[in-house]
């Protein structure tokens, strides 16, 4: 939490110091991507194939849980009758199971899983083709700087390298 409150702040820091040394001269425009994505009808059928699959990966693993769950209520109703050796076989038996689930709720789930990737095969072409059209919109008006106001925004989508002070920073900095 406390990261994304310093990557917001951070953010917003570096908007507003190239917002200070932006003259007057320099032309802006903003875009709302999200806007632009659902108004694609590739996108929303991208969208649709990705939902059906996490849907049916959840209650894939829904379904283990529940078997696990079950599993773990009838050892509980069966332990005392167990031998010390059997109730740890299948306590272990227990674990195996919920962290063979764990692991294939991360593979699917987590960054850079199989929805990740299915994501990025499916919605990277069509956000390539904004980005493609936000490029050629800015130099095609002359524009120097492109953001989006998109989910918590502002995000910078184009910069002309033109306005790239970095290197003054650094002289200024003494590097």
């Amino acid at each position: 939490m406390k990261s994304n409150i310093m990557k917001k702040f951070l953010t917003s820091f570096v908007m507003l110091a190239a917002f200070a040394t932006i003259g007057l001269s320099q032309r802006m425009a903003y875009v709302d991507t999200d806007y632009i994505l659902e108004k694609i009808p590739e996108y929303q059928e991208a969208q649709k194939q990705l939902d059906e699959i996490a849907a049916e990966w959840r209650a894939e693993i829904d379904k283990e849980m529940q078997e696990v769950d079950q599993m773990y209520r009838k050892y509980q109703a069966e332990q005392y009758l167990m031998d010390e050796q059997t109730r740890v076989k299948k306590e272990n038996e227990i674990a195996a199971k919920e962290k063979a689930i764990n692991e294939k709720q991360k593979a699917r789930f987590g960054y850079e899983g199989e929805l990740f990737k299915k994501r990025q095969e499916l919605v990277k072409p069509i956000q390539d083709k904004i980005y493609n059209a936000v490029v050629e919109l800015a130099k095609s008006r002359n524009l120097d700087f492109i953001f989006d106001k998109a989910s918590g925004g502002p995000y910078m989508l184009y910069a002309d390298p033109k306005n790239d002070r970095s290197d003054d920073i650094l002289k200024a900095m003494g590097y």
